[in-house]
């Protein structure tokens, strides 16, 4: 009876030791960790600015052909007596112009391929004074309105925190419309000659449309991942032709036009700034089909 109750302690002890080293080694084996979150990328890869800038000439000095069509009994004799110009295509003495800045509210759309580069195309409308200096001072010689779309290639600096330079090289396609010439008289003098009666523009003006490069530099400063601010500067390559025909009225010869071809250099910097608004970023979780 002793030896029958021993093993049966003894084999309860077993029993237990081996339960206990079971769990054990079930306490051993963890539960895989959960998934990490979805991760939620602040990238916004459309963006819109809304600024005020200034457009200001570099140039605005123009070479004034004759265009040889001059009408005075259907021919260039007076014209060159007087010293007006030297016959077609030479350029009409003394003459060149000035063109006025102007202040004009603009809007830039913009789509980033990465945080790093970027399309943009701005926009904006402004009007210009073309008028005239040297021999032709006091001359109003046209009034335009000027439309010169951007195409922008950008890059974009992301390691100065909220702080994001860039730099941006493209192609300005600008046109002119509303153009009309100045109409207002003004004194005609040449060296060596009075005074000779006073031109005016009576006749319509046109300017050619014009195709240039245009280089930028600029920075944003984010408040948060949707709204920050924007300075901006550009320079770009405008160069029209502009037809006019100046007209004097008050010669000993009677009237007399010339019709003339203005080279004109424009090459203005546009400085603006305003705010900048970034939006359409952020991983959309994926929809799971319902069985």
């Amino acid at each position: 009876m002793r030896n029958f109750v021993s093993g049966a302690v003894a084999a309860i002890a077993m029993g237990t030791a081996v339960v206990s080293a079971q769990a054990a080694d079930l306490g051993a084996l963890k539960a895989p960790p959960p998934p990490p979150p979805p991760v939620v990328d602040t990238y916004q890869p459309f963006q819109v600015r809304l600024k005020v800038g200034g457009v200001i000439p570099t140039e605005g000095t123009a070479t004034i052909y004759d265009r040889g069509t001059g009408t005075y009994l259907g021919n260039q004799t007076v014209l060159q007596a007087v010293g007006y110009s030297w016959g077609a295509g030479s350029v009409f003495n003394g003459a060149s112009t000035s063109i006025s800045s102007s202040i004009i509210p603009m809007i830039d759309l913009a789509y980033y391929l990465n945080k790093n580069w970027a399309i943009e195309a701005i926009c904006c409308v402004s009007p210009h004074h073309v008028q005239g200096i040297g021999s032709i001072a006091g001359s109003s010689v046209i009034k335009t309105w000027v439309f010169p779309p951007s195409l922008m290639l950008q890059y974009h600096f992301t390691n100065f925190g909220a702080f994001q330079p860039y730099l941006g090289v493209g192609v300005n396609f600008t046109a002119y419309w509303g153009t009309r010439a100045g109409n207002q008289p003004f004194p005609f003098f040449l060296p060596n000659f009075p005074t000779i009666g006073s031109f005016n523009n009576a006749y319509a003006a046109t300017i050619t449309p014009s195709w240039g490069v245009v280089g930028q530099i600029g920075f944003d400063y984010m408040f948060n991942e949707h709204w920050g601010v924007n300075i901006d500067a550009k320079y770009i390559m405008m160069e029209p032709n502009a037809h006019v025909w100046a007209t004097n009225t008050g010669t000993p010869f009677g009237p007399l036009s010339v019709p003339l071809n203005l080279a004109v250099k424009i090459n203005p910097v546009v400085i603006s700034g305003g705010l900048t608004y970034r939006f359409g970023g952020g991983v959309v979780p994926p929809v799971l089909a319902s069985f």
